[in-house]
């Protein structure tokens, strides 16, 4: 017997997967903000940017006298500082499970470095990218795990996240004092990459298709690389096109799934 969806299950699904594209294009503005802010030390400024984030979500929940919806099942705050924070450490590299959008991604991986995987960047860097994949794929698919938890938690993920930063950056690094424009670069990675983009992923990956959504993350690399071009930061090539032909053609399998 055929069971017809439930009355807006569609329409929410929908809604869910625009918020994936949202967080998808705002990470896309990351590596040229990470660019203004270059000469700051990792996780100074891993702890500013989600500083930032923290603050806004405080004001907000405070106007809202929402603090009580912070209030979730440990698991999921392990999930979600391991994953956001994990992966920020490491570095910003997503992977999720279409290889056809991995391959577009490695195109652009490629033409950045001049060369095939190995070919002259170091092993620390393809193993620390390597790493935040399966870091941010499995904190992705294992959200969902936790949907009745509501997205406002991720305010307080990003105070502990700032935390942590925090805290790592005193044991590890020197601190550098920010300039006017590494502080707007701070300012806009909180608001943005760092800041909207995660709510919208929770909610996202919480409710949208996660076959989908892990298949069209691979354009943020592509979008990043033509910001990047955009700008002069970066020089054209093929590596973009052919990038965009296996990313669409990656997505368009995992809707076929």
């Amino acid at each position: 017997m055929h069971v017809s969806a439930l009355p807006g299950a569609q329409p929410a699904r929908h809604a869910a997967n625009g918020a994936g594209v949202a967080a998808i294009l705002l990470w896309a503005s990351l590596a040229l903000m990470t660019a203004t802010a270059q000469g700051l030390p990792p996780f100074q400024l891993l702890a500013a940017s989600f500083g930032v984030a923290f603050a806004l979500s405080a004001v907000l929940l405070t106007a809202r006298r929402a603090w009580g919806r912070l209030r979730a099942p440990a698991g999921a705050w392990l999930l979600a500082v391991g994953g956001i924070f994990g992966y920020h450490a490491l570095y910003f590299y997503a992977l999720a499970g279409a290889a056809l959008g991995f391959a577009g991604t490695a195109l652009l991986v490629w033409q950045r470095a001049g060369g095939p995987p190995g070919a002259d960047a170091g092993a620390d860097g393809y193993l620390a990218a390597l790493g935040c994949a399966f870091v941010w794929s499995g904190y992705s698919a294992l959200n969902r795990r936790y949907a009745d938890v509501p997205s406002d938690m991720i305010g307080g993920v990003c105070g502990v996240v700032a935390l942590a930063g925090g805290l790592c950056h005193l044991a590890f690094e020197q601190t550098v004092a920010p300039s006017v424009a590494q502080w707007w670069a701070i300012l806009g990675l909180g608001i943005g990459p760092v800041g909207l983009a995660f709510f919208a992923w929770d909610y996202a990956t919480k409710r949208g298709s996660l076959p989908l959504l892990g298949a069209l993350s691979y354009l943020a690399p592509l979008v990043s690389t033509l910001l990047l071009i955009a700008t002069g930061a970066a020089a054209a090539g093929w590596g973009p096109v052919l990038a965009a032909l296996a990313i669409i053609g990656g997505a368009w399998l995992a809707t076929r799934r």
